[in-house]
């Protein structure tokens, strides 16, 4: 969700348009939330709709759950002649789930997990286990172990064009062909630590992913093996055929996809292997998912899309066709002229035509894990809990899309709503606002205020707060359905007061200038006083604009710095004033209108004294409402114009003792030149040149030299006295 900072019209985004509800009068500028990109739709909450490659909502196809899976987790899945068979976790268990839904179990291996299943056509059922990895077949109630690898993890099965199964495993990446129960040849074995994905072209060649490299392998029907891609992912979850002959490939952006041995784990953590791929005793987790592990693009850890699929073209191009940017893909499929691509976290599932990426649904289980094939379409297999879905036909389809919170940044009032869309007859669109003021909707959140679409409803109960949250509902049937374009809620902020964080005085004759002045080329010349004030300020010659600053000396100038900034982000100007500290006069005017964040100016205009100065700053609200404003007052300045003076001369001796007097600043420098040559420090008698009086000694200089001292304040008023001949201390 977006937020713009003036109010647009939707006018030619769709045939439908409305307002929910006006904005009262505010100094404040109507500002606007905007959810209009696919990007900002995505980001919200969908169930029961999707997302097109156009980012428009729509209701998504509706899907059944199939039967009561009663595991913890569902670990594989494949098509059978009577339904389908799943593999789960942490029993071992097959289970057969007819079209009716109803669930048989198969067989219980004694390892944890069945990870790999596959099916002849005769119904036989090829299921994989881990750890201590074995192939069992299922056939007409019988089960036996078809063929021990001597491997950790069987991770895919496959069948050939001759019926012949196909075996590929982990820790050590090995792929086994069976030709009759327990015997088997090696058809490969590779440096990688697990061969993760498999499928079968119909030319007989083999391909497979693997799990550490994020390598793409060919074995051709020769047996020759070639890569066919190095990924910076680490890991090829899942491969699929294209029906032009390309290969489709996932690479994942971590191996949080890999199913874990042993005990239980952290969300996002992965347990190796046993060593020596012996397997003991234990339970599977599936890792699942979460912000922290989401968003590692590559092998070397940097960042990058959380999956990214991959098509390999028969000539052996490849090119990364589409992204994912926080979610992991399990299973690829292709299935009515699309690439059906099933993920994680949050139960996606997304179709690519070739060009763009749609959202076609999302399902409650936080991970789907495969696709499979139905009669009605494509049917999915989830995880965390298991659950099994097919498409469900008929009857009336409804959804709900739920915004992203939007902050306003502090209280407002929210004006209106307009959306932009399609509601073609049959279909039913509705609305729904809330607001609250902590960053997530709680039981202090205001209740939905519903709203129904084709109205302009005045929601005057709505309650300002921080933050909002809006609510579609779609309703149509199975061949009719809303479709919402964009949605605009336009808000104002409660106004307030500017914030003058900090204002200070720079030390007398410092003045600001832009980081790009250069004296050599350019001047910075003083602004006339004008009828209506006493005060000379600098302008730019070239009139530069305000921006990197740096700090240079004008005698006689002093500077005003400050800092401020609007709540409500509204441009400020200053007005700059002055008044002397002993009176209680108004304040005088030195500048208005003035932008940027400081001013310098001529305060050889005031007489010697202490003044405050004042910075009042003022919001440019819209005409004709009120313009708040702030103020802020210094500590007193002192203003000094006067030089030190010389209040006593006398000899003692060879010595000369001199008290040299400030009427308003305390004394910076004396310095001492005999004959002309260079200036030398004079030390004062109390050892620190800090007051406004102070006493130095000087041996007596020798007749005839010429000699002269000279004092500085510190408003940088310099005086030079004659200390020659007979000492009259008169100014020279």
């Amino acid at each position: 969700m977006k937020r713009l900072v003036a109010h647009a019209a939707l006018a030619g985004c769709g045939p439908v348009f409305f307002a929910l509800w006006a904005v009262a009068a505010s100094a404040a500028p109507v500002k606007i939330f905007e959810t209009r990109t696919r990007e900002d739709f995505l980001a919200g909450r969908l169930e029961g709709v999707s997302v097109d490659q156009l980012g428009r909502v729509a209701l998504a196809d509706s899907w059944a759950r199939v039967g009561a899976i009663e595991e913890p987790f569902l670990l594989s899945a494949a098509s059978h002649p009577d339904g389908w068979v799943v593999g789960t976790g942490n029993d071992g268990r097959v289970l057969k789930v007819d079209r009716s839904g109803k669930v048989e179990t198969l067989f219980t291996a004694s390892e944890p997990a069945v990870f790999a299943l596959a099916v002849a056509a005769d119904g036989t059922v090829y299921a994989g286990t881990s750890p201590q990895g074995k192939v069992y077949r299922l056939k007409d109630g019988a089960s036996e172990v078809f063929f021990d690898p001597g491997q950790t993890y069987v991770w895919a099965l496959a069948l050939d064009a001759d019926g012949r199964l196909l075996v590929a495993t982990g820790a050590a990446s090995r792929l086994f062909r069976v030709r009759a129960a327990g015997k088997a040849e090696t058809l490969l074995e590779h440096g990688q630590e697990h061969l993760r994905s498999l499928v079968v072209a119909p030319s007989g060649e083999i391909y497979l992913g693997t799990a550490e490299g994020g390598l793409v392998l060919r074995l051709g029907e020769d047996g020759e093996v070639a890569t066919l891609y190095d990924a910076t992912q680490p890991e090829i979850a899942a491969l699929a055929l294209g029906p032009d002959g390309s290969l489709w490939a996932a690479a994942v952006g971590s191996e949080a996809s890999l199913l874990a041995h042993e005990t239980p784990k952290a969300p996002g953590e992965t347990a190796p292997p046993p060593e020596g791929g012996a397997a003991g005793a234990g339970s599977v987790a599936v890792v699942e998912e979460s912000e922290a592990t989401a968003g590692s693009g590559s092998r070397s850890g940097g960042k990058g899309p959380r999956s990214q699929i991959l098509r390999l073209d028969p000539g052996g191009a490849v090119e990364a066709a589409t992204s994912l940017e926080s979610e992991t893909v399990y299973a690829l499929a292709w299935q009515g002229g699309k690439l059906w691509i099933a993920t994680g976290m949050d139960g996606g599932l997304y179709s690519f035509d070739g060009r763009l990426l749609s959202l076609a649904a999302r399902v409650e289980d936080r991970q789907l894990v495969a696709l499979l094939s139905a009669p009605e379409g494509l049917a999915l297999a989830s995880t965390n809990a298991a659950a099994l879905y097919r498409p469900a036909t008929g009857g009336e389809r409804r959804g709900t899309y739920t915004s992203t919170v939007a902050d306003a940044g502090q209280i407002a009032r929210f004006g209106s709503l307009h959306w932009a869309g399609e509601l073609p007859p049959g279909a039913k669109l509705a609305f729904a606002v809330r607001t609250g003021h902590a960053s997530e909707p709680d039981d202090t959140w205001s209740a939905w205020t519903e709203a129904a679409a084709g109205n302009e409803v005045a929601l005057a109960a709505v309650p300002p707060g921080r933050f909002l949250q809006w609510r579609a509902e779609l309703a149509g049937t199975p061949k009719v359905s809303p479709m919402l374009a964009a949605v605009e809620v336009s808000y104002r902020q409660q106004n307030l007061r500017p914030q003058i964080k900090s204002l200070t005085v720079l030390d007398p004759g410092q003045i600001v200038v832009p980081a790009g002045f250069n004296p050599g080329s350019q001047t910075f010349e003083p602004a006339h006083p004008n009828r209506d004030g006493i005060f000379t300020s600098l302008v730019p010659a070239d009139g530069a604009e305000e921006g990197r600053q740096k700090t240079l000396w004008k005698h006689g100038f002093r500077t005003l710095k400050w800092e401020a900034s609007d709540p409500n982000g509204d441009v400020l100007r200053y007005r700059v004033e002055v008044r002397p500290e002993a009176k209680a006069e108004s304040w005088l005017p030195v500048a208005e209108d003035l932008q940027g964040s400081s001013f310098s100016f001529d305060v050889q205009s005031l007489p010697d004294g202490a003044y405050r100065f004042r910075l009042v700053a003022t919001e440019q609200a819209v005409e004709g409402t009120e313009r708040l404003a702030n103020e802020q007052v210094t500590a007193p300045v002192v203003i000094d114009h006067s030089p030190p003076a010389l209040a006593s001369v006398e000899r003692k001796g060879g010595k000369v003792r001199l008290t040299i007097r400030d009427a308003s600043s305390p004394l910076k420098e004396v310095v001492v030149s005999d004959g002309g040559g260079p200036w030398r420090a004079v030390e004062v008698v109390d050892g620190l040149l800090d007051g406004r009086a102070e006493v130095v000694e000087l041996p007596a200089a020798p007749a005839g030299t010429f000699r002269v001292l000279r004092a500085t304040d510190a408003a940088w008023n310099v005086v030079t006295f004659d200390l020659s001949g007979e000492l009259s201390g008169a100014p020279r």
